[in-house]
């Protein structure tokens, strides 16, 4: 079992999966369940147009009750993927600023630090796949001024950015070359 070796299980399922994410979770306590890309709010296929409402909707139950779970932690990222909807990648302004990116993600970011708490959340750049819709600077700066808009301190800017995913991953500072 994972659990025997100290692993973690990274999980990527959809908002209409995170019933099944908890679960998951809640069987096997002793794992740590990281729940990627804030949990999958696709908004294509049978979803398309229905990102701001609907699949907002479900998607915000099931992140709070996935929080249930105190084994979960989250990754903040892939929203750049065209599946969730956004449209960055078909823009004909161009590729979208950091301020753009971080309006568009703050909701969703917002509810997953609330459920969560910083301690629980890290951020995630998801590249290559995330620039078809922005630039690497982009993604990282709008990281940024989501989490000095919410009010974060530097400690939970701390968990965000560097301790969650130093934790969960077991990485100390002479695996980063510090």
């Amino acid at each position: 079992m994972l659990d025997d070796h100290g692993l973690t299980f990274d999980c990527w399922g959809y908002h209409t999966q995170l019933t099944e994410v908890a679960e998951l979770a809640a069987a096997f306590p002793n794992v740590t369940i990281v729940l990627n890309h804030i949990g999958g709010p696709i908004a294509c296929g049978l979803y398309e147009g229905q990102r701001a409402g609907t699949v907002f909707e479900v998607w915000k139950d099931g992140i709070r009750l996935v929080a249930e779970i105190p084994n979960v932690v989250v990754k903040l990222g892939g929203c750049g993927m065209p599946s969730y909807g956004f449209g960055h990648h078909i823009a004909d302004t161009g590729p979208p600023s950091s301020q753009i990116l971080a309006a568009a993600w703050k909701p969703y970011f917002e509810i997953v630090i609330d459920a969560y708490g910083p301690e629980r959340c890290m951020s995630e750049s998801n590249f290559p796949v995330d620039k078809v819709s922005c630039s690497y600077t982009s993604l990282w700066n709008a990281f940024k001024l989501v989490a000095e808009e919410l009010g974060m301190t530097r400690a939970q800017k701390h968990d965000l950015f560097f301790a969650t995913a130093a934790r969960v991953y077991s990485l100390s500072s002479s695996s980063l070359g510090q």
